[in-house]
């Protein structure tokens, strides 16, 4: 890093990729700050930088004692022990300033000495103290998935009719005869635990009424007057609940009669055509359900406009993917089993990573923000506006 590179990262101020130290003399506290950068997204240490972007610099002996403190750190004092790289700056008046990086982790979650983990918080960091947080961790590195989550429903809230039609137009396969078979089954499915209990994904699929285990797991849908929310005001609303496929067709039921109709060149007496192609909002609704984060207990919320339509996923996108990757295609499986039973047919999905391109091929005005801080993503379709 040249001179005027450090200079302009100090002019961008602390943030959650870069921490500003004049000094460092305790190992613990840069340890913790080491951990909460490897647990999050990575980031740079600059050490001999002041708070508030002043530039003491280090000397010479302070260089030599905060690299053996750094070296330290990283591997006595961090578990699993930390590969950083450091590099020296020199500043016109002959001080020192140390960049020490910090890669984003790939055994994570890191511990600090006393078995603390710590996160990244904007520029400040803080402790993990709930197991969705813990969770979540463990889902970013691919330990865990909370698809895979026991719940507290056994077998027999298994929609048994919607199971047999499943086995039989897909596996070509008899609905088990005994109790213990059908559990056997589940469980070979990756659909029950060992324990006897159907996992997340065997009760968003398959339970007779998933919103009576997991009631935060629905679509809330309002369709308002204007182009604002109103606390009391709206045309439609209803709450979608049940298996995933009843609350897609419900969902998509809610937008298209909230939709205008054109007559696209046909006769008068035709009823016309939606005003967006439905293939848009089949492939965004899918993504939604499929992919959001089922370790944020909130619902998936359709808002119906005058000039847009919003659907707002809980989670941001997952790992290292932006708006830009998935433009083009890419992505990142957030729950997995859910996904192997949607491809065979549960519900209208094409393939992996296609879903974004396809939407954008019906409809080019739709606009995607991933919401870090708040944990949303917010897919928003601005409609044609009407003709007079």
């Amino acid at each position: 890093m040249t001179r005027q590179e450090l200079l302009s990262q100090i002019a961008l101020g602390e943030d959650s990729f870069r921490q500003f130290k004049a000094d460092v003399r305790n190992v613990d506290s840069l340890a913790a700050e080491m951990a909460a950068l490897a647990n999050s997204e990575g980031g740079a240490i600059l050490i001999g930088v002041g708070d508030d972007g002043d530039l003491p610099g280090l000397s010479p002996k302070d260089v030599s004692r905060i690299n053996q403190l750094i070296s330290n750190a990283a591997s006595q004092q961090v578990r699993s022990p930390l590969v950083v790289r450091t590099e020296n700056v020199l500043l016109e008046n002959g001080r020192i300033v140390i960049v020490l990086t910090v890669p984003k982790g790939i055994d994570k979650p890191y511990f600090d000495k006393n078995g603390v983990i710590w996160l990244k918080c904007g520029a400040d960091k803080r402790r993990v103290n709930t197991k969705e947080e813990l969770r979540r961790l463990f889902q970013s590195v691919d330990q865990f998935y909370a698809d895979e989550l026991p719940t507290k429903a056994g077998i027999d809230k298994l929609d048994k009719l919607r199971f047999r039609d499943f086995l039989r137009d897909v596996y070509q396969q008899e609905f088990p005869d005994s109790p213990g078979e059908l559990l056997r089954l589940l469980q070979n499915m990756n659909l029950a635990t060992e324990d006897g209990w159907l996992n997340l994904a065997g009760v968003l699929l398959f339970a007779e009424r998933p919103e009576w285990i997991k009631p935060q797991f629905i679509v809330k849908a309002i369709r308002y007057p204007g182009n604002d929310i109103h606390p009391g005001q709206y045309l439609d609303t209803e709450d979608f609940s049940g298996p995933l496929r009843k609350i897609f067709d419900e969902s998509m039921g809610f937008v298209m009669r909230n939709l205008h109709k054109i007559q696209a060149g046909r006769g008068v007496n035709s009823p016309g055509v939606p005003e967006i192609p439905p293939v848009v909002f089949e492939e965004l609704l899918v993504n939604a359900l499929a992919h959001r984060d089922y370790l944020v207990n909130a619902p998936i919320r359709v808002f119906v406009y005058d000039n847009r339509i919003e659907i707002i996923s809980p989670g941001h996108l997952p790992n290292n993917l932006t708006v830009a990757k998935i433009k083009a295609g890419n992505s990142n499986i957030r729950n997995p089993i859910l996904a192997s039973f949607i491809t065979k047919g549960l519900l209208p999905y094409k393939g992996l990573g296609s879903g974004i391109k396809r939407a954008l091929a019906g409809w080019p005005e739709i606009d995607f923000v991933d919401d870090r801080p708040g944990c949303l993503f917010t897919v928003t379709i601005h409609r044609p506006p009407l003709s007079s």
